[in-house]
């Protein structure tokens, strides 16, 4: 597997430099979202602050981040040691922006995360505003993967696993669209 990708670079710009940060950003997005899901739902549920949940919504989406990227690489043969590093650089960065970029955008929704977990308001508002995080994430990644750094890292490995990006790019559409009319339904 090594071998045969040994002699394919990634690009440096243009567009192709772009689909390869959008593909980065969306495999990113997924471990993201799952752990975002789960800390603004399970601290919704358990009635935590606005900050208690967003800082279990933070861990869990490094958590899963991180995790959807180790694990094609341990499942491959690399060590536990190896994998670490390569996780932490090819995500750490994107995640954090998302991160920030979502919960930012929460926050800002007057009433989202009091809503609770039965409202079109809660979803819709953490939908839009993992739309949001993508966006932003996107050339963070293309700068990143540019320079050699953040998914470019993972790729030298020659080791991808993960959702299909077109999957998760329709998700992401879909949970646009829906976060939008719900945002505008609530206006």
């Amino acid at each position: 597997m090594h071998a045969a990708h040994a002699h394919h670079h990634l690009p440096s710009s243009g567009r192709a430099l772009t689909a390869v940060a959008v593909s980065a950003t969306l495999h990113c997005l997924t471990g993201c979202a799952i752990g975002e899901v789960l800390g603004m739902a399970i601290g919704t549920a358990l009635g935590f602050s606005d900050w208690g949940t967003v800082a279990l919504a933070v861990a869990l989406a490094f958590v899963f981040g991180y995790s959807l990227t180790s694990l094609p690489l341990l499942r491959a043969g690399l060590a536990l040691g190896a994998v670490i590093p390569i996780a932490l650089a090819s995500d750490t960065f994107s995640i954090a922006v998302m991160e920030l970029v979502d919960n930012l955008v929460v926050i800002a929704v007057p009433g989202a995360l009091e809503a609770g977990l039965g409202t079109w308001l809660f979803w819709g508002t953490l939908s839009f505003a993992l739309s949001i995080a993508f966006v932003a994430a996107v050339p963070v990644n293309r700068w990143l993967i540019a320079r050699g750094k953040g998914h470019a890292v993972v790729h030298r490995t020659g080791i991808h696993g993960g959702p299909s990006p077109r999957l998760v790019g329709a998700i992401v559409a879909v949970g646009f669209v829906f976060g939008v009319a719900v945002l505008i339904a609530e206006a």
